[in-house]
């Protein structure tokens, strides 16, 4: 395709995103106005569809496990590459949208609708994955469930952008496994007959301290973190029942792997040293770290640099995203956009009022522009897509 012709379509992608632009930053105050957890997130995910629909998408709400997932999929009826969309929308506990999820949705749901309209001329197909509850919790992170179901498989390359304090590229995160640890024991009256008794809760405070201890010999990489959820009713009373809840995080799938099965362990130990039984059950999908494809990276770079943005490239992995399973699979990339001064940190009240301000709304159309002109490039230069897949393969 030359390079007038690809131009033409660009101002497509540009004119279309912002004629609807004020329907976009509607929905994304709706949204953050509305907050809800993951696997909740009913409210927010029929914005995003009945936006989708308008536009021609055939969307399934048939995902396994997630009631608020969804896949939207709109095509050419010509061949061309798939390209895929991750549209993010659950909020915090108590937080509300203080990671910005209002934005990352409907930018992406932005970009795969300007994608939409082009299609007749490149050929292709646009899809759209919804996926809840990338904050984890009870069955969360929802992109290791469409990974385990080969729902991604037919993609070709997949991106999302995310709200940060300046814009950046996709950064390697962690894998991690988030746990539960149960200890079940014996009940008596803690004064009169305390010898018959098995306290759980004793069973816990020493996984704690031997998870805590564990935290000396592992390599820098790895983060051990946790809280005790349960650990009896009335001081005069043996607990029979306690649990705890980890976060075991590692640079690499495999490092969590083994990290998960020290932490096992160190619970059996817990529960024989204290005549409990134990239970240890992974809560939701295990995280993977993300896998960065700086070709793929270097595209959007160019596209949200051209649009005004200050792009720095030093940025250093935090946390972990189920993006990262998607990127095990597809080449994937995950940039950041500025929504507010560089100090601004996810998960703070400062953050969430960032994400429906101004410079918020402003991310949010820019990030859909960038994101939709990166679509086109791949879906324009077969060689470029050729490359970023060779150097995934080598990663």
């Amino acid at each position: 395709m030359n390079i007038s012709r690809t131009q033409s379509l660009e101002d497509t992608l540009i004119e279309n995103i912002k004629k609807r632009q004020n329907n976009y930053v509607e929905t994304s105050h709706l949204i953050h106005d509305n907050p809800e957890i993951g696997n909740e997130e009913y409210f927010a995910s029929q914005q995003l569809i009945r936006l989708l629909e308008e536009s021609g998408f055939k969307v399934d709400t048939h995902i396994p496990e997630h009631p608020t997932a969804f896949k939207a999929r709109k095509s050419s009826n010509k061949p061309g590459p798939i390209i895929g969309y991750l549209a993010e929308y659950d909020a915090l506990p108590e937080l509300g949208h203080a990671c910005g999820h209002n934005i990352i949705g409907t930018a992406s749901i932005a970009a795969a609708i300007a994608i939409g309209e082009v299609l007749p001329h490149t050929g292709g197909e646009v899809v759209v994955l919804g996926t809840p509850a990338e904050e984890g919790g009870p069955n969360g992170s929802a992109k290791g469930t469409f990974v385990k179901h080969g729902l991604v498989d037919e993609l070709d390359a997949c991106m999302m952008v995310h709200p940060l304090g300046r814009t950046s590229g996709s950064a390697p995160t962690l894998a991690v496994d988030p746990v539960d640890f149960e200890f079940f024991g014996k009940s008596a009256h803690a004064a009169s007959n305390p010898e018959d008794g098995i306290n759980a809760l004793d069973a816990v405070l020493q996984l704690y301290n031997g998870l805590n201890a564990l935290r000396q010999h592992v390599t820098d990489d790895v983060r051990i973190h946790g809280v005790i959820l349960d650990g009896g009713s009335a001081p005069n009373i043996v607990p029979d029942y306690a649990r705890a809840r980890f976060y075991l995080r590692a640079a690499t799938r495999e490092k969590c792997d083994r990290l998960t099965n020290k932490a096992e362990n160190i619970a059996k130990g817990a529960a024989a040293m204290t005549g409990a039984s134990y239970k240890m059950t992974h809560i939701q999908n295990g995280v993977d770290n993300f896998k960065v494809t700086p070709r793929f990276d270097k595209v959007f770079q160019e596209k949200i640099t051209a649009l005004g943005e200050n792009y720095y490239k030093d940025r250093k992995g935090l946390g972990s995203t189920d993006a990262g399973n998607i990127s095990q699979v597809v080449p994937t990339i995950h940039p950041y956009i500025k929504i507010g001064r560089e100090s601004l940190i996810a998960h703070t009240d400062a953050f969430r009022e960032a994400a429906r301000s101004p410079q918020g709304d402003e991310a949010l159309i820019k990030g859909a522009i960038a994101l939709a002109q990166t679509g086109l490039e791949l879906l324009t230069h077969p060689q470029l897509l050729k490359e970023i897949h060779l150097e995934y393969q080598t990663l």
